[in-house]
């Protein structure tokens, strides 16, 4: 589990790069290609205090969480800094479901174009790695002492 953790510290920022969706006006004009950065982009010049809860919520709290709990798994953060990081875990969640809310109103509307691209599943794919590995029941005990490694 610690390995794959790891590998979260690189494929969070591939996925806030990815492509989350493609969005047109109309069918009629091209498709806009959207990553998490280019909405935060686009948030910051429109609403800063929802780019900034938003970058907390897509950014800072999953990528927070992920270092610590590496951090908590060799051996070098205090486990009673868990409980910390599992409200980190609560609130990354969030932005998956902002991203879906965001979706189905803009389906909604009828005039936008929506296709969810392959960066929304690899976003998403990363948040449960996230928390699954933060689930993990065999973790309290190998956390105990760094020599129990995976």
């Amino acid at each position: 589990m610690r390995w794959l953790n790891l590998t979260l510290l690189v494929l969070f920022p591939v996925a806030w790069f990815a492509p989350l969706m493609r969005a047109a006006l109309l069918p009629v004009f091209g498709m806009d290609e959207i990553s998490v950065i280019t909405g935060l982009q686009s948030l910051w010049a429109a609403d800063a205090a929802l780019a900034l809860l938003v970058t907390f919520l897509a950014v800072f709290a999953p990528y927070a969480k992920t270092i610590g709990l590496a951090l908590l798994q060799f051996g070098l953060l205090s486990p009673r800094a868990l409980p910390v990081l599992q409200i980190l875990g609560k609130l990354a969640m969030a932005d998956v479901f902002l991203i879906a809310i965001y979706i189905v109103i803009a389906k909604g509307a009828g005039w936008v174009t929506v296709e969810t691209a392959w960066g929304l599943w690899l976003f998403t794919l990363c948040i449960l790695t996230s928390v699954l590995i933060a689930w993990d029941p065999g973790r309290r005990s190998s956390m105990k002492s760094p020599e129990n490694a995976d």
